[in-house]
């Protein structure tokens, strides 16, 4: 059984603390544009699969969005930093499964919920240098009530590219969140059946 809402909530917000401490050491750079870039063009995929998303359907947004997302996120660090420690107890054959099926599962999310538009809009507002050599690009969506949320990117540079490792929305980690349940469930539950569950998210998400 996952971990209760309450839980989860609290030790993701400790993970939070942890997270922000570290991020509060700007380096005196103003960062880089190519990390904006990658922001950037993650928005406008959203937006033009949200404009399309009752015409070409769960399917279409999904295709579409796939090769933009695996160019923009560090999926296999951020499914080792999800599994915390882990990820250390899985042979080579485990983790290719546990990348594969978590990539799945996060193109899915974007394409099930990012699936029509009214009028949204993304808007980058700062970006900053933070420990480790890392960006952080802080954005708004501004929903169609006009309504604002606040949408923080974590990147770090893979070779020559910057990729997301991490989105903080409203002050919440996303990471840390993921971090708290899947270690929870895998403590109580074992790798295979975590995948399984994964797998069938995955799953309902295309119906």
């Amino acid at each position: 059984m996952l971990m209760g809402k309450v839980e989860m909530n609290i030790l993701g917000r400790l993970t939070l603390m942890i997270l922000l401490i570290h991020l509060a050491m700007p380096y005196a750079s103003a960062g880089d544009p190519r990390a904006v870039e990658v922001v950037e063009k993650l928005h406008t995929t959203l937006l033009a699969v949200m404009k399309d998303g009752v015409k070409i359907g769960y399917q279409g947004r999904f295709d579409h969005l796939a090769p933009v997302i695996k160019s923009s996120f560090d999926m296999p660090f951020i499914s080792r930093t999800a599994l915390g420690k882990y990820w250390e107890t899985l042979n080579n054959e485990q983790r290719s499964r546990f990348v594969e099926a978590f990539t799945r599962m996060s193109i899915a999310t974007y394409a099930a919920n990012f699936d029509s538009y009214s009028g949204e809009r993304f808007k980058t507002v700062g970006e900053k240098e933070v420990s480790g050599g890392r960006i952080l690009i802080q954005s708004q969506l501004t929903k169609s009530d006009g309504g604002r949320v606040q949408l923080d990117y974590l990147l770090h540079r893979t070779g020559s590219q910057w990729r997301i490792v991490n989105i903080i929305a409203e002050g919440v980690s996303d990471l840390a969140l993921k971090r708290a349940d899947y270690s929870a469930f895998l403590k109580n539950n074992g790798f295979e059946a975590l995948l399984k569950r994964i797998n069938e998210k995955t799953s309902q998400y295309s119906q």
